[in-house]
């Protein structure tokens, strides 16, 4: 069985900093796209940062230059630093994987439980 585990939300000022950690557990050989996903009440789910197996990254406008997405080299972990927030940084912060292959088969996608971020104001 494979799941991925947010961790790291809470409440922080506006200029502050918060660190989100999303673990995904099982026997995983490899993933081929980590993400995190962003979602605030009466919004759309959003893309807000992507990581390729590469070490590839791609980042929403709104979040460029003051969020970092990095994958770990072990435990197939990906980070999403957040500097400078904001208070519409608020949102649900879900993480992705895509291409997830197992030794018990292949994932096309998987989704985390989420994570609250909350940016006082």
């Amino acid at each position: 069985q494979v799941q991925l585990v947010e961790s790291g939300g809470g409440l922080v000022q506006p200029g502050g900093s918060l660190r989100l950690s999303c673990a995904a557990s099982g026997s995983i050989f490899s993933i081929k796209v980590l993400g995190w996903y962003r979602q605030a009440p009466g919004k759309q789910r959003e893309l807000v940062a992507a990581i390729s197996s590469g070490g590839s990254a791609d980042y929403a406008d709104s979040v460029k230059g003051r969020f970092t997405i990095s994958r770990g080299s072990a435990q197939n972990t990906v980070y999403l630093q957040g500097n400078s927030l904001k208070p519409e940084d608020t949102a649900v912060y879900f993480c992705n994987a895509a291409g997830i292959r197992t030794s018990g088969g292949f994932y096309g996608s998987l989704w985390g439980q989420g994570t609250q971020v909350t940016v006082s104001s």
